[in-house]
């Protein structure tokens, strides 16, 4: 991605694209150090959990791995470079936990490279950031399968 990126985050769902089958099709990142020995996680955001970095593939962007880059930069701030691809993992909710307003999803995560942390970012007003080892990213992402499916697939020295 270019470093003149829109101070604007996307907002609603007129671009989203979904699966043959209706899933809503999310892209998502985990950011690693350098060294791998820490992820970047992000805050929900209504600030009540920690999170990785994921939304909506649109329908304007070419690939998923595009759409994971802009929501690393509206959500995190950061500029990064995919080095690997983490595979798709399917939503686990229960029929009660699905709505019209949180549909099924299908996770496409990559794992990326941090090569800059910006001090202004579209969405920083509502989250917060933080580096965590994998044992605390682990504990704060544990009501979230998806999102350990996707930290357990980095390569993130464990």
């Amino acid at each position: 991605m270019s470093q003149q990126q829109s101070m604007t985050a996307r907002t609603g769902r007129d671009k989203q694209r979904y699966s043959e089958s209706g899933e809503r099709l999310v892209a998502g990142v985990v950011p690693l150090s350098a060294d791998k020995t820490r992820v970047l996680l992000i805050q929900s955001s209504r600030r009540t959990a920690w999170v990785l970095p994921k939304g909506g593939w649109e329908t304007d962007e070419a690939t998923a791995a595009d759409a994971a880059k802009r929501e690393a930069w509206e959500e995190a701030g950061i500029h990064c470079v995919v080095t690997r691809d983490l595979g798709k993992i399917l939503d686990t909710r229960g029929p009660k936990e699905v709505s019209s307003s949180a549909p099924k999803a299908l996770y496409q995560f990559y794992q990326v490279r941090v090569e800059k942390e910006e001090t202004e970012w579209p969405e920083k007003h509502k989250r917060g950031r933080q580096w965590m080892s994998y044992r605390d990213a682990k504990e704060k992402l544990k009501g979230r399968p998806e999102l350990v499916q996707a930290l357990e697939r980095s390569e993130i020295v464990k």
